[in-house]
């Protein structure tokens, strides 16, 4: 990269960086508390953490044996100096969810392997996500066997699905909050998309020959249900050969999927009173039966790097992609470095080092935002004073790689 912004930092004051590393996250911290049967252990572990925050120094991970200790160490050791508001504000968050990991004791033998810690938040927020997505699978099997600009309307309403499956982040709204911003009404969310090329991304997932499409994938619960309707329709109108969805290898963020949220979720469907839910969960475990849906770990989409630091080996595997599919907030921000670019900053010009064709569906929840119109910004904050971050603003932006 040859020009890079200065990365966004918890120091700023009155920042929605500083209130995230001060506040939301001990909050986070409490909950797990409060939502889980904890030893006396864990529970001593996650309470020292909270009393860290937000002016203690930051330490090296203890968790000998876990798969990634050794590299998020190579990663901590630059910040070990500097405390939780210091530190990039991408880091600090990650490494909260990674010290998480620790206190539970996911990656050690006893009560805590491979506990999930947000479960029960994870099961409220699917138990909330009937209605969509029962309403989500009946238009998508009533869609299958269509062709031509069918296809295309069919694949735009998805994609715009799939965006606003992202403003179900139990990060920043808890299963049990009521006020969080939803769209799930395409129509009424056009009106608060702020650059929109989903027409474009149709159009060249249709006229060109299948291939494969990686998702990025963020939020299990409902947004993890549209986005397994989207490959279910992808796969079954042979717009794609298959599907790789690229997910967390532990728990993180409170909602971001892992392998076995994924399972859950088609379980789930299966299991359900609705037929075309049903359905399109028999429909899904066909796919994965048949390795034309399959799911991609990867211990770099926990690690604090941004996109244009991923491993050689995960790099060549994008590469093969007819098209990746960034999904959510925080994979929007790993893609521009966590870093304060200008808003009117071309996307093809900030993500051009990516090594596929890109496609970010994002709602926005934080100041890291690229592709605007000049005046866009200035005008929208007359407006909403919080639209950054409020989640009630969407993007869908496509770089077509040549």
């Amino acid at each position: 990269m040859s020009y890079l912004p200065e990365p966004l930092r918890g120091t700023e004051e009155g920042s929605f960086a500083q209130d995230t590393v001060a506040r939301r996250l001990p909050e986070t911290a409490q909950r797990i508390l409060v939502e889980n049967d904890l030893s006396i252990e864990q529970r001593l572990r996650l309470e020292a953490m909270q009393a860290e925050m937000p002016l203690g120094k930051l330490r090296l991970l203890h968790d000998p044996g876990a798969p990634d200790e050794r590299a998020w160490n190579r990663a901590i050791r630059p910040y070990c100096q500097q405390n939780w508001l210091e530190a990039p504000w991408f880091f600090s968050e990650t490494y909260f969810f990674r010290r998480v990991i620790e206190a539970i004791g996911y990656y050690q033998p006893g009560a805590g392997q491979g506990k999930d810690p947000y479960a029960w938040q994870k099961q409220q927020g699917w138990a909330a996500a009937q209605e969509a997505v029962y309403k989500a699978a009946s238009l998508v099997l009533g869609w299958l066997g269509g062709a031509g600009e069918a296809r295309a309307e069919h694949l735009l309403e998805l994609l715009k699905t799939s965006l606003w499956g992202n403003q179900v982040d139990l990060s920043l709204w808890p299963a049990e909050q009521e006020d969080r911003p939803d769209h799930a009404d395409v129509q009424q969310g056009e009106a608060f998309l702020l650059s929109d090329h989903a027409v474009q991304a149709a159009a060249y997932l249709i006229n060109k020959p299948p291939g494969r499409v990686d998702i990025l994938v963020d939020n299990a619960g409902q947004e993890l249900a549209m986005d397994l309707l989207l490959a279910a329709y992808l796969l079954s109108s042979r717009v794609a050969r298959r599907v790789a969805l690229h997910l967390k290898p532990h728990p993180t963020y409170v909602s971001d999927a892992t392998v076995q949220d994924v399972l859950d979720a088609i379980r789930s469907m299966r299991q359900s009173p609705g037929q075309d839910v049903r359905a399109a969960g028999l429909l899904l475990d066909e796919w994965l039966a048949r390795h034309r849906l399959v799911l991609k770990p990867d211990y770099f989409w926990t690690l604090p790097h941004p996109a244009w630091d991923m491993p050689a080996r995960l790099r060549r595997k994008l590469t093969g992609a007819r098209l990746v599919i960034s999904k959510g907030d925080a994979n929007y921000r790993r893609l521009l470095g966590d870093r304060h670019w200008p808003f009117t900053t071309p996307f093809e010009q900030a993500v051009g080092y990516f090594p596929a064709s890109l496609l970010a569906l994002r709602a926005s929840k934080s100041n890291v935002m690229v592709g605007l119109q000049p005046g866009q910004a200035e005008a929208l904050a007359e407006r909403d004073a919080g639209w950054v971050y409020s989640g009630r603003w969407g993007m869908i932006q496509f770089m077509e790689k040549r």
